[in-house]
């Protein structure tokens, strides 16, 4: 059997995955629980081998300060991630964070439960539309790499920021982590954007990572 956990805030979404889940015909499919949020000791006393997790209304460095715990405490779960918000996604981060599928929030039944037998099986899966927005990212910070001299990238706190943000932290983690208000750590990101020329938290972690400024 493959054990499902599903975590959404809205109840009505995890009413409505409960129940695609529940009347499929695949019968090695079994919802283990629903919740909304991610909660360590309910991960570890129910043990699902899959957690559907619904990114709609979830604070997304919550999420991945949540996710990197899971991993620290070597949970086992294959997360699949449901969202229409791609480029909010850092990809590296989700990929080290245990996410094996990134699929849309629009996907079909047949869809849902082919990706979780397919992570089971220890293969990742990515809907269309994620496959071309990361090799569009990929082309873009390609791009940047030669646009961007890196003696004039970031000083050192930006540089400190940003590893921060590569490791999957919060604005709060980070702004604890540092001794610094919340607002400041604002600041430095938005600095770090503008050297870089990027718009989304991916976008300054991946063109960090190419520039040499970071490594994850």
């Amino acid at each position: 059997m493959i054990r499902v956990l599903i975590v959404a805030t809205s109840p009505v979404v995890r009413a409505g995955l409960s129940a695609l889940l529940t009347n499929s015909q695949i019968s090695q499919i079994i919802v283990v629980g629903n919740t909304s949020n991610l909660d360590t000791g309910e991960i570890e006393q129910l043990q699902p081998d899959v957690i559907l997790l619904d990114l709609s209304g979830n604070s997304q460095a919550s999420v991945w300060d949540k996710l990197l715990q899971l991993q620290q405490e070597e949970y086992s779960s294959n997360i699949i991630l449901l969202t229409d918000e791609l480029e909010d996604i850092p990809l590296g981060i989700a990929l080290r964070a245990g996410v094996k599928g990134i699929l849309k929030e629009s996907s079909t039944e047949s869809e849902i439960i082919a990706a979780i037998e397919a992570v089971t099986s220890g293969l990742i899966v990515l809907d269309p539309d994620a496959i071309e927005y990361t090799l569009t990212l990929l082309e873009t910070t390609g791009k940047q790499k030669v646009l961007i001299p890196p003696t004039e990238a970031l000083t050192p706190r930006e540089i400190e920021v940003l590893e921060m943000l590569g490791s999957g932290m919060g604005n709060k983690s980070i702004a604890k982590s540092l001794n610094i208000s919340e607002h400041t750590v604002k600041f430095h990101l938005s600095s770090v954007f503008q050297k870089l020329s990027v718009s989304t938290r991916t976008e300054a972690v991946t063109v960090g990572v190419r520039l040499g400024l970071i490594l994850l």
